[in-house]
């Protein structure tokens, strides 16, 4: 059985690979390995994510469970000026590392964590995830609650997630530590939550 992206140190043969997206309108290039999450290119969850995104102009961004960066080095092509890139995948870090550096987007930085061990004392204005839902729902569920101690009074948790993979509970579990949860959009199952902290 091929290695599951959830682990620390993936044990899988590398199989780097250079892909192609476009984020919000502009062309970047991508190297991609084996043992981390969507390896043969963006998943469509993180498409439908990265497009409904909203990012202030000088927001300081997390991204949980980055994989190889895309949803970050997106945030940072749309203004973010501090980004904090988090994955539990040490094989996924080197890459998110990489990727960033690749496509100037400087103002990044990735780290290898648990959910949001690694930055419990720090604080953003936006949070993003594409959840790792093969971890389980408690897992989920418990990053959504650091996410909400990490948040500035006001800012925003954006998460993508599928009907069929647990939404109507995720957004049960958003509604009881948020001040307003939205659904943003939907397309083909996939649902995108903002999550607002209150002031």
């Amino acid at each position: 059985m091929s290695d599951h992206y959830y682990t620390n140190r993936p044990t899988a043969e590398h199989d780097r690979r250079t892909i192609e997206v476009e984020l919000r309108g502009k062309k970047v290039r991508l190297v991609t390995d084996a043992g981390v999450f969507s390896k043969s290119g963006l998943d469509y969850g993180s498409r439908v994510l990265i497009d409904a995104l909203e990012i202030p102009q000088g927001a300081s961004v997390l991204d949980v469970g980055c994989g190889y960066g895309p949803i970050g080095i997106a945030a940072g092509l749309m203004g973010a000026t501090r980004i904090t890139m988090l994955d539990v995948n040490e094989r996924a870090i080197e890459l998110a590392r990489e990727n960033a550096a690749a496509n100037g987007i400087s103002q990044a930085k990735a780290m290898q964590s648990d959910l949001l061990e690694a930055v419990s004392e720090e604080r953003y204005d936006v949070i993003i995830s594409n959840p790792p839902i093969r971890a389980g729902k408690e897992t989920v569920h418990r990053m959504f609650e650091q996410a909400s101690e990490c948040l500035n009074p006001g800012g925003s948790l954006w998460i993508v997630i599928q009907k069929k993979q647990g939404a109507p509970s995720a957004k049960a579990k958003l509604d009881s530590l948020f001040e307003q949860v939205e659904e943003v959009t939907k397309d083909k199952g996939y649902r995108i939550y903002k999550a607002i902290k209150g002031l």
